[in-house]
């Protein structure tokens, strides 16, 4: 009987057993609201930071050494985003994935792109709105900024299919479109580093600022009563470990289902049977994004 009871088994189903049932044993506690002042000071103090709102501070978020913004720039950049030269069959524009009146996005499961195809990892777009606030661009963070993603539709087969070379031939046989270069960046200055440059220059001024930000600015009536609550919660059930710093986006990449102790670091599951997990990845390989078969 005693061996049976030391058998690591039933040990493990014994622990597991107790865990389950621990928030039934032990009462709940209401959850206590702080002040406004105080909740407002505590956010601030996780890294829960607004939007500026004075144009110097802004400049100084957004602008970085390797892309400085200017006025030139940015004017240059919103040319761009809205141009359909910079697709091959000058039907695709980064506004048309990006639609500015409608979240940044476009409201479809699956991008759509050149000739009307569809993306075959069956991804749709994300919003432009604060995407330059993200430390990772696309949904598998493979580009560090807004001016390295910018390259990336452009060439794209399935989204615009335009060569970078073919894409500056083009813009030059455009006298206005090359002035606007010369003013931003300098004389000969139409090269596709510098396109990209320029729409992530735009891009980095597609800031939104919200009742939140108002609220970590000081205005106490900015949130209802229900706000508050769900920020305490943020904050006290560790969400803020994850999402963080301005517009509360996510500061590095993490995979999901979120990973657990026994099915991670045991390698042991119980759905539906016990078994020893010998993949590293925590989802199942069944095609797909990331998990091509």
């Amino acid at each position: 009987m005693f061996k049976k009871i030391l058998n690591p088994f039933f040990l493990t189903f014994l622990i597991i057993c107790t865990i389950a049932i621990l928030p039934y044993l032990t009462p709940k506690k209401p959850l206590k609201v702080p002040s406004d002042n105080k909740l407002r000071e505590e956010a601030i103090s996780h890294n829960l930071l607004p939007v500026p709102k004075e144009r110097e501070k802004l400049l100084k978020l957004l602008s970085t050494p390797s892309n400085p913004l200017t006025k030139e720039r940015v004017a240059l950049g919103k040319e761009l985003f809205f141009d359909p030269r910079l697709s091959l069959d000058k039907s695709v524009t980064c506004a048309s994935c990006h639609i500015l009146s409608e979240g940044g996005d476009d409201n479809l499961p699956t991008a759509i792109g050149y000739l009307g195809r569809a993306n075959p990892q069956h991804l749709n777009s994300p919003t432009v709105l604060n995407a330059a606030l993200q430390k990772y661009q696309f949904w598998d963070g493979r580009a560090r900024s807004v001016e390295e993603q910018a390259g990336g539709p452009i060439q794209s087969s399935f989204e615009m299919n335009m060569k970078p070379k073919a894409l500056v031939n083009r813009l030059k046989n455009d006298p206005a479109i090359v002035l606007m270069f010369d003013k931003a960046f300098g004389k000969n200055s139409l090269n596709f580093t510098n396109i990209r440059k320029a729409i992530g220059a735009y891009e980095r001024t597609l800031l939104t600022r919200g009742p939140f930000d108002r609220f970590l600015d000081g205005n106490n009536s900015a949130i209802s009563k229900a706000a508050k609550r769900g920020l305490t919660l943020f904050m006290e059930r560790g969400c803020k470990g994850c999402h963080t710093g301005i517009s509360i986006g996510g500061q590095f990449i993490k995979r999901f289902p979120l990973r657990s102790y026994l099915e991670d670091y045991l390698g042991i599951n119980f759905h539906p049977k016990l078994s020893i997990k010998r993949d590293s990845i925590p989802f199942d390989n069944i095609g797909g994004f990331r998990g091509k078969t």
